[in-house]
């Protein structure tokens, strides 16, 4: 019996058709709405704009206007700008080996008529008249002239309108709203003497103004907590020119929200850029922990290859280790230089410090150090020491999930593990980041941060309403148009949970209470962290699973350092709360809290098999 896949009449080579061919194209460059913008600025500012300005309607989906003042192109032109690789940009092949325009695959405008219906209106200075030309999925509709300003206006309608399924694939409004926003901030930054606008429904979502240099621009998007902590780089060899801004060590996110890369001024993304930039830190930083970063790579264009990716947003380069080695170089230069030892203002006269701690008390009485807000001073700080937090902010944090623990019931168990039922016997810490011990014949390692935060993690979603506190000093919050985004939709959620949030301007909130297992809250960046976890996760299909990805946020800002040290008394409650927990086996990330090995393990380890 023949099989079905091997049926000589269902597996034919055939041709797929036009239609097909055009809509897996569009696929491969239009993976979103921001896709959409992103071709349409590329030919923006390759035609000489000096202002652009986007609106959106339906997060892109319904619609995407982008209107500049470029030199326009002309009815011939205009004419033959749908059509499949269509380029002012390109030759011949050479012509690859020195690209420096930003879009020159000729592939946008194509590639949006084949799966949403597109409308161009586009004159020159020299012209009386404009052209208007609409197109869909079957090429030109219609080729007329018209009245209109120099320069080029897109309108892009009911995007996705003949593939749905390539809807059902976009994250929430927000999260396309929030990658729109993305993209125009990157290149606002890098392309500093070009004004962008962006709307959305309406409402103005970014507004950076024409200026003579990328820092100003940073500084209205990111604003100025971000700003006060950049420091210049500069670097040139034979390779590569490197300019930009990165931050001081105090200034730091749980992701790489703030870095924004470019080559040439094309905007990238890149994990080895990210990484070089990490290494330049070296200890200055805690693992997980990625500064701010806006650098621009100038490069020559023939170790440059652009055409790796449809959407044009990764490269490939020739010598890449030494231009990535550079850049190390460049950021380790640029920290070296500056002045890295923060500093507390009292009554605007700066006593440097390294770390600033006060005591209070809490509604039981219980003490506590708090940090008090810091800046950067005159002193140059060549080799910080690893930073381990004060045996009162373990005990504290420990007290905490306590607290919270006795609040609940024990859940029963069907089953426990050896860890669980019998006693451990704890014999000491390594490096400040495991417990060491003994259960039952086995050497047992306990992760002390994931095993807290474990605990934090399942006290938290038990008992959603944990309480709150004021904070004597509000925290404010300055966030970028992209972050606001985010952080408008999920507010409800954090008030839920003990938050207080409030707008208090165009891109800051303030926050005057918090969750009462934070204690005094440290610093703005639990917020930014939570901003940042949600901004990864993408869609989020129910509110169970919001609330999950809040607590688990919560759980790690809240639970005891890795580096925190640690007496014999701490450790043996942590171990108690841990005990408690539904699954002790797995931080709420998946990471193992604890690792066991036996006698036979140990000994294979050591060879003694005799």
């Amino acid at each position: 019996m023949v099989d079905d896949a091997c049926d000589v009449n269902s597996n034919r080579i055939h041709l797929l058709d036009e239609a097909t061919i055009s809509k897996i194209a569009a696929g491969e460059v239009i993976e979103r709405p921001a896709s959409a913008v992103k071709e349409l600025l590329d030919n923006s500012i390759d035609a000489g704009a000096t202002e652009v300005k986007v609106e959106i309607e339906g997060s892109g989906v319904k619609r995407i206007s982008i209107r500049d003042n470029g030199c326009g192109m002309s009815h011939a032109d205009a004419s033959m700008a749908f059509k499949k690789h269509a380029t002012s940009k390109l030759s011949s092949i050479d012509d690859l080996e020195t690209v420096r325009t930003l879009g020159f695959r000729g592939e946008a405008l194509s590639s949006m008529a084949a799966v949403a219906k597109v409308t161009l209106i586009t004159r020159r200075s020299r012209d009386v008249a404009g052209t208007k030309v609409t197109a869909g999925s079957d090429g030109v509709e219609s080729l007329s002239e018209v009245g209109a300003p120099v320069g080029t206006t897109v309108d892009v309608a009911d995007l996705f309108h003949s593939t749905p399924a390539r809807r059902k694939y976009l994250k929430s409004s927000r999260t396309e709203l929030a990658h729109i926003t993305e993209v125009l901030t990157n290149y606002a930054i890098a392309h500093p003497n070009i004004s962008f606008t962006l709307l959305n429904e309406g409402k103005v979502v970014l507004r950076s103004p024409a200026s003579n240099n990328m820092f100003d621009n940073i500084v209205h998007i990111h604003g100025a907590e971000v700003a006060r902590s950049l420091v210049p780089v500069v670097w040139e060899n034979d390779l590569v020119k490197i300019s930009g801004y990165i931050s001081k060590p105090e200034l730091s996110r749980s992701g790489s929200d703030l870095q924004s890369f470019y080559i040439n001024g094309r905007s990238i993304s890149s994990k080895a850029i990210s990484n070089a930039i990490r290494l330049g830190y070296y200890t200055l930083l805690p693992k997980g922990r990625y500064p701010a970063a806006f650098l621009n790579l100038e490069i020559d264009p023939k170790i440059v290859d652009v055409n790796v990716h449809p959407r044009k947003t990764e490269v490939r380069l020739s010598h890449e280790k030494e231009i990535m080695d550079t850049v190390t170089a460049a950021v380790d230069s640029a920290l070296r230089s500056t002045h890295l030892v923060p500093e507390i203002k009292v009554k605007d006269k700066p006593i440097p410090v390294q770390k600033v701690l006060y005591e209070e008390k809490d509604e039981e009485g219980t003490k506590f150090q708090n940090k008090v807000q810091i800046q950067a001073s005159s002193q140059l700080l060549e080799e910080p020491a690893s930073y381990h937090p004060p045996a009162k902010d373990t005990e504290r944090r420990l007290k905490a999930s306590s607290r919270l623990q006795s609040r609940l019931e024990a859940s029963p168990r069907e089953e426990e593990s050896a860890f669980v039922a019998d006693d451990v016997k704890i014999m000491g810490q390594f490096e400040d980041l495991y417990i060491v011990a003994e259960v039952e014949k086995k050497l047992l390692l306990i992760d002390q941060h994931a095993a807290h935060e474990r605990v934090m993690y399942e006290r938290v979603l038990d008992y959603r309403d944990m309480g709150w506190q004021e904070l004597m000093n509000p925290v404010t919050l300055e966030l970028n148009p992209k972050e606001k985004i985010i952080l408008e939709e999920f507010i409800p959620f954090l008030e839920e949970v003990g938050f207080s949030i409030s707008e208090f301007g165009p891109s800051t909130y303030v926050v005057t209470t918090v969750p009462t297992i934070f204690g005094r809250m440290e610093s703005p960046d639990v917020i930014h962290d939570i901003v940042s976890d949600l901004l990864s996760v993408g869609r989020i299909k129910d509110d169970t699973e919001i609330y999950d990805h809040v607590f688990s946020t919560m759980a790690c800002r809240a639970a005891i350092k890795a580096g925190a040290v640690c007496n014999k008394d701490q450790m043996a409650d942590l171990i108690r709360q841990l005990k408690k927990c539904k699954n002790p086996y797995t931080c709420p990330h998946g990471r193992p809290t604890m690792i066991s090995f036996t006698r036979e393990e140990l000994d294979r380890m050591f060879k003694r098999t005799g």
